[in-house]
This record gives C-alpha cells, sequence and structure tokens, in this order.
C-alpha cells in the first residue's frame, strides 16, 4: 500500500491511496477457488467446478467484495499506524479500479482532538443538600389523602361546584343530528378532571341535580377521531345528582389501604420519595456545575462535523417551536442570523465536553458493562407496563436504540468517577433555598434569557416534589374519570 498525505488542515487530513493490483487479483482469485470448492452446478461433480467458470459467473460480484474488503482494511490500517482517531466515518472515493490494474482512492478524513485530561483533584464543586421539612411531609400525605377520596351524595340540595362528582345522561349533536359515542346514561363526571373535551364541565358548575343544559362546546382541531375534530356540537345534558368529596382521613387505616402498617410508617414513605427527588435534582445540580468546571479548562479545537451534526439538532427543534410559536420571547425577537450565532456556540460546548468526558472515561479504562445495559433495559421496560416483553425485544434487535441506552450510561460512570476524584463539598439547604439557587445561578449564566432562566429553574428544582412524592407512594389513581366523549 502507498500513501501520499494531501491535505492537513486543523483536524481535516487528505490521502491518496494506492493498492497493488496484484494484492487485488490475489484476493480474487483465491475467493474464486473457495467458491468453487462450495458451489454445485450440473454437470460437474461437487469441489471440481471450474474457475474460469465461476470467474465468469460470479468475478463481478466477487471484485466488489473485495474492492469493499480492501478499502476498509486498508483505510484502518492507515489510520492506526498514524495514530489517527477519527471524529466521523472517513469519507472514501475510489478513483481507480479497473481489471490488472492498481486501485486507487482518496480518503478525507476530520480526526478528534489532542486532548489533555484536566486534574481532576484540583476540581472544587459543591453539593446542595436539599433537606426535607416536616410542612413538605404534611402536606405529601395530604395529597395521599386526597387521592383516596370518596365520593358521597350531597346532605343538603345545591348546584354543583368545581370538584364535585355529577352523575348525567347525554347526546351530543352535531348540526342536529346525533352522532356515534356522543351519548352516555349514567355517566360519572368529575367537574374540574379536564376528562371531557375543553368546556363542556365548565358549563356544568351551577347545574343542579334534576336539571337540564345545552352544552356547547367545539372540538379540538387535534381530536383523535377525524371525523369530529374541530366541528362544533352541542350536547343534551341532564344531571341525575351531583355528589361531594370526601378526603380519606389521615390515619392508620389510609396507610393500611397503600399496605403500610400505620400512619408513621406512611409518612417515612412520603419522606422517602421527596428525599430521592431532592436527591435527584441535586445531583443534575452538581453535574451542571462540574460540566461548567470542565468548560472552563477544554479549549481544544472541535471537529466541525460533530458541531455540524449538534447543531442541526438543536436547530432544527427551534424550528419546530418556532412553527409551534412556542419559542422563548427573547429567542423571537431575534434574527436567524442571531440565534444561529448564539446556538452554534452552544452546539460546540456540548460537543467539547462530550469529547472531553469520552477522553477521561477512556484514559481510565471506564466502560458500560452488560449488566449496566441490562439494569437501563429493565427499568425503560417499566416505563410501559403490559408491554414490557416488546421494549426488550425492540432494544435487543435495534442496535441503535441500544445504543442510546450505552451513552447515558457511559457519561453517568464518568460523571461518578470524577466526583469520587474532584473536592466536593456539601451545604444543607431548604428547598426553598434551592429552587432560589437555581434560579439566580441560571439567570447569571444567561443574563438575556429571564424567561429561559426560569424554566430551567423550574424543571431543576421541582417547586412540589411532595406532590410527585405524593403519587409515586400511593400508587392508586384518584376517584375514577369519566371517559372521554
Amino acid at each position: 500500500m502507498q500513501v501520499t498525505e494531501t491535505q492537513e488542515d486543523g483536524l481535516k487530513r487528505g490521502f491518496a491511496v494506492v493498492v497493488p493490483a496484484s494484492e487485488l487479483s490475489d484476493r480474487v482469485e483465491a475467493r474464486l477457488i473457495d467458491l468453487a470448492r462450495q458451489v454445485r452446478m450440473p454437470g460437474f461433480r461437487p469441489g471440481k467446478v471450474p474457475v474460469k467458470l465461476m470467474r465468469q459467473k460470479y468475478g463481478e460480484s466477487i471484485k466488489g467484495e473485495v474492492l469493499q474488503e480492501v478499502v476498509n482494511e486498508t483505510s484502518r490500517q492507515l489510520l492506526d499506524e498514524r495514530g489517527l482517531r477519527p471524529a466521523l466515518q472517513p469519507q472514501i472515493d475510489v478513483t481507480a479500479f479497473e481489471d490488472e490494474a492498481d486501485l486507487e482512492y482518496d480518503m478525507t478524513v476530520e480526526v478528534l482532538p489532542e486532548i489533555e485530561a484536566p486534574d481532576l483533584a484540583a476540581i472544587k464543586i459543591e453539593k446542595l443538600a436539599i433537606e426535607v421539612a416536616e410542612s413538605e411531609i404534611d402536606e405529601g400525605v395530604a395529597r395521599v389523602a386526597e387521592q383516596h377520596r370518596t365520593f358521597q351524595p350531597l346532605e343538603k340540595a345545591r348546584a354543583a361546584a368545581d370538584g364535585d362528582m355529577v352523575i348525567v345522561d347525554f347526546v351530543g349533536k352535531i348540526d342536529g343530528e346525533a352522532f356515534e359515542g356522543g351519548s352516555g346514561e349514567g355517566i360519572s363526571l368529575h367537574l374540574g378532571s379536564g376528562s371531557f373535551i375543553p368546556g363542556f364541565e365548565d358549563q356544568l358548575v351551577g347545574a343542579k341535580a334534576g336539571e337540564e343544559r345545552a352544552v356547547e362546546v367545539t372540538f379540538p382541531e387535534d381530536y383523535g377521531a377525524e371525523h369530529l375534530a374541530g366541528k362544533a356540537a352541542v350536547f343534551e345534558v341532564k344531571v341525575n345528582e351531583v355528589q361531594e368529596a370526601v378526603d380519606a382521613a389521615i390515619d392508620d387505616s389510609l396507610a393500611q389501604k397503600m399496605g403500610l402498617e400505620n400512619l408513621a410508617a406512611l409518612r417515612d414513605a412520603v419522606r422517602e420519595q421527596i428525599a430521592s427527588e431532592y436527591q435527584q435534582a441535586s445531583r443534575a445540580h452538581l453535574k451542571r456545575a462540574l460540566l461548567d468546571k470542565l468548560a472552563e479548562t477544554a479549549d481544544f479545537p472541535v471537529p466541525e462535523g460533530l458541531a455540524d451534526s449538534e447543531f442541526d439538532a438543536i436547530w432544527k427543534t427551534l424550528e419546530q417551536q418556532k412553527a409551534r410559536g412556542a419559542l422563548e420571547e427573547e429567542d423571537a425577537a431575534k434574527s436567524d442570523d442571531e440565534l444561529k450565532a448564539e446556538y452554534r456556540g452552544i452546539a460546540e460546548r456540548r460537543v467539547r465536553l462530550g469529547l472531553l468526558m469520552s477522553e477521561i472515561g477512556r484514559l481510565n479504562n471506564i466502560e458500560v458493562q452488560e449488566a449496566d445495559i441490562n439494569r437501563a433495559l429493565m427499568n425503560e421496560a417499566r416505563r410501559f407496563p403490559g408491554q414490557e416483553q416488546k421494549v426488550i425485544e425492540f432494544y435487543q434487535t435495534n442496535a441503535e436504540a441500544r445504543s442510546s441506552l450505552t451513552g447515558p450510561l457511559f457519561e453517568e460512570k464518568v460523571f461518578d468517577f470524577i466526583t469520587e476524584m474532584a473536592d466536593v463539598g456539601e451545604r444543607k439547604v431548604s428547598a426553598e433555598e434551592f429552587k432560589t439557587e437555581i434560579e439566580a445561578d441560571v439567570a447569571a449564566k444567561a443574563p438575556g434569557k429571564k424567561g429561559a432562566a426560569k424554566k430551567a429553574a423550574k424543571k431543576a428544582a421541582k417547586k412540589a416534589p411532595a406532590k410527585k412524592a405524593a403519587k409515586k407512594a400511593a400508587k392508586k389513581a384518584p376517584a375514577k374519570k369519566a371517559p372521554k366523549t
């Protein structure tokens, strides 16, 4: 193999490669001889088919196979011999490949930069330990009681209010004609639950038992039944009964409904779940702080192809948000050129940090084990009750999907390794202090994006994790809601 370097521009390299014709012909001949031993052809004994006949019948396809094989082997050899690590798949352009002639091809490749890993022990970051207040546990237990509420007939007749349950009969009509699926009898409808199409429940607030009302609504444009989407309808509704909600008593019996021993055990379960939510939020905050520290040390060039790919993904999301009118106010006020310059910088930062994390993992022999992937796969399957086996089979047979699990697992293992090596302090804060600090931190890093800062702060520090915790602790749905019409 003869190699001539044709380009060296930053991280981009170009090579002209020549492979002797003799190597190609030898491989083709060996492949034909091997095939002749295996193939069965009428008129010839097994293993006695002439190579000449094999060449006539299969020569072109075998030449193509040998070409691909030789190009793959020689390009890998070239990169290995020169110690080059490609950032993306090399581009190959075959310039000459004829019978009895040398194979010639050009290869262009963008390589990974030289990355100097920082002194991890010199990194100082702070972990926020969020304390669970007793008031949050009280709120969480109260929500559990709310989820186990029941409905009972009114002791004294009154108009239906938001939060009540009404038992109704209804017939829906479009242009005066009843439509399929638009009728029901003895339907329980929890006012304020959002179970029916928008506007339906609101128009029953104030109704009394025995009252009949004409409820006028318009089906959403994206409604599941195409023949109803966007259509105006009138529902003739009769309210048979109004029931009021009664929360479950907060005592040992509430805990026992959930399989727990007593109220103290329920409080412990809620406390544990809230603490778990806070730990996740604290970990996310610590990870952002660590990435900021690493970004300060990462000043190596970024492969243009990787940055382009990352930017294209970001820009596609922005265009989708723009089409929906969902861009942040600050972004909506900017021109496309301004947005592209800003988000190109974000894309390059992401790529640079990803490369640095990858290099730290490589230098310290950090790998994702099969057991790690299996645990992640089982966690993913649990998100789809009743379809676990299908989910598992999908990831087992889809290499790209399986890779989507491996990447985040590797990143988390590298993060854990760095935090073990770094100087990590801990400071106790309340939930409100944590939320305030996150909001201030995000705002400081994006001074022109107040809306984005608030959104990021809300995501990082849930305002009421006790609510989510209570739902997980309860593991039972609230009173049964009426189906959508």
